[in-house]
């Protein structure tokens, strides 16, 4: 079990996707617009569809269960 969150940037700072574990601690943190490789690193997948569109259609600031 993997938990999803997306930080929205400023104008310099791009936006990033944090990965947490089940206990809650951090364990990659990668920008929304090229997460392929940390998150295959760390095994978070989805059932169906594509992740990048996933990603993308995430609402910023909202934790989003991701169950493996």
């Amino acid at each position: 079990m993997k938990y999803l969150l997306k930080t929205k940037g400023t104008a310099k700072i791009p936006d990033y996707l944090q990965i947490r574990d089940e206990h809650f601690q951090l364990i990659a943190h990668c920008k929304v617009n090229s997460p392929q490789r940390s998150l295959e690193k760390h095994g978070v997948k989805l059932k169906e569809g594509d992740i990048m569109e996933f990603i993308q259609q995430m609402p910023f600031g909202q934790l989003v269960l991701i169950e493996e």
